[in-house]
């Protein structure tokens, strides 16, 4: 197939102009109802969403695994006027065909997805409207930097933070800026304020989650932009191959669909003949940052990292087929609407009784944490 614009399927640096431009302005009152975490680190790495809780005078939901413990994260973050630490466990979910889809070498293994869904479903039980999904891994210096993407959720599904710090990319996209190619970063699940309701969408179990999450079913992308700011933490994307191994289905699909919705396409446009063409693409381009590699003033160590990486984003490359996006997708249709139905089922309960519902229960403070009362409160010299 060819593209409705002309333009030759492959991937695009850069999707900014799928974002919604508004009007200056705006005369929004912003309020924000909770700040939802996925954390799997230690409870340091709370502190800032703390801040901004209590600045903020909003609910605090943190979903903990791995080093993060719920206990841990409910006594750090003392003086939140309601503060929900949970571990996450297995919670009460719906079952997606998406989730099981995959051959388990394309899957990817974390539960990140997992723990927004399961924000969205307290946010629906408490009634909760305006979130703000915040990583760990991200620092907000100013609350008003939340309020700016917060007020613009009367005119938008979503509003993802500017991203001032490290870049929010794949391996793959951190290696083709690597090479001295253009590479732009998109808006995305780490720093993002949605409209939380029964007709809310999901997070799928792959990577670029939240891009799909975006999406509506039939149109393409659901009206959001870009506002406010937040740094994240600096990381070195090639240190770990499988990282870049379990990053590559979910990249080559949402960069496929987001390079057709560029070039005026749909969802239905994207069948087994563009994806054939897309993937093609998509090995020439890593073959071609390979090619680029030995070129770079990098310390050998560091350059054989990036060539494992690499070697494992062709490989797997390598084993999807145009069948595995076109199913995922079909896939993907159907769970939305599963998911919609379960969220419509939903009563509102207040989020203590949301968390057991889903067979979770929230953390108590014990008094054992000294350092809690160093966190503090964010700028406020922007608020009213």
């Amino acid at each position: 197939m060819t593209m409705p614009s002309g333009e030759r399927i492959g991937h695009h640096y850069s999707h900014a102009q799928l974002l919604v431009s508004l009007p200056g302005g705006l005369d929004h009152r912003a309020s924000l109802d909770a700040i939802v975490v996925p954390t799997a680190r230690t409870p340091q790495h709370l502190d800032n969403a703390i801040a901004l809780a209590r600045t903020l005078d909003c609910s605090l939901l943190v979903l903990c695994s791995k080093d993060a413990r719920a206990d841990w994260a409910a006594e750090r973050a003392s003086g939140v006027k309601d503060c929900f630490a949970v571990d996450i466990g297995a919670p009460r979910m719906p079952r997606f065909e998406t989730s099981g889809f995959l051959p388990s070498s394309l899957s990817r293994r974390t539960d990140t997805s997992l723990k927004r869904n399961v924000g969205l479903a307290v946010a629906v039980m408490a009634g909760w409207r305006r979130v703000v999904f915040l990583d760990d891994d991200m620092v907000i210096q100013r609350a008003e930097n939340v309020l700016e993407a917060v007020r613009l959720l009367d005119e938008l599904a979503a509003v993802g933070l500017k991203n001032d710090g490290f870049p929010d990319n794949s391996v793959v996209c951190h290696a083709l800026r690597a090479v001295g190619k253009r590479q732009d970063s998109f808006i995305g699940g780490g720093a993002l304020a949605v409209v939380a309701g029964p007709n809310t969408s999901f997070f799928p179990t792959v990577y670029n989650e939240d891009w799909f999450f975006l999406l509506d079913s039939d149109d393409g992308l659901n009206p959001v932009t870009v506002a406010g700011a937040v740094t994240q933490e600096a990381f070195n994307p090639y240190e770990n191959p499988d990282r870049a191994a379990s990053e590559e289905f979910g990249d080559c699909l949402a960069e496929g669909v987001y390079a057709l919705l560029d070039n005026g396409g749909s969802l239905r446009d994207a069948d087994d003949s563009y994806w054939q063409q897309f993937l093609k693409d998509r090995s020439l381009m890593i073959a071609d940052i390979q090619a680029r590699t030995p070129g770079l003033a990098w310390p050998l160590a560091e350059k054989n990292q990036l060539r494992l990486a690499l070697e494992a984003a062709l490989g797997q490359l390598a084993r999807i087929s145009p069948q595995h996006c076109t199913s995922y997708l079909d896939l993907w249709q159907r769970d939305r609407k599963r998911w919609r139905d379960y969220l419509g089922s939903m009563p509102v309960v207040g989020a203590p009784e949301a968390l057991r519902r889903l067979g979770m229960v929230p953390a108590k403070r014990q008094g054992r944490f000294e350092s809690r009362s160093r966190i503090g409160t964010l700028r406020t010299d922007c608020l009213e």
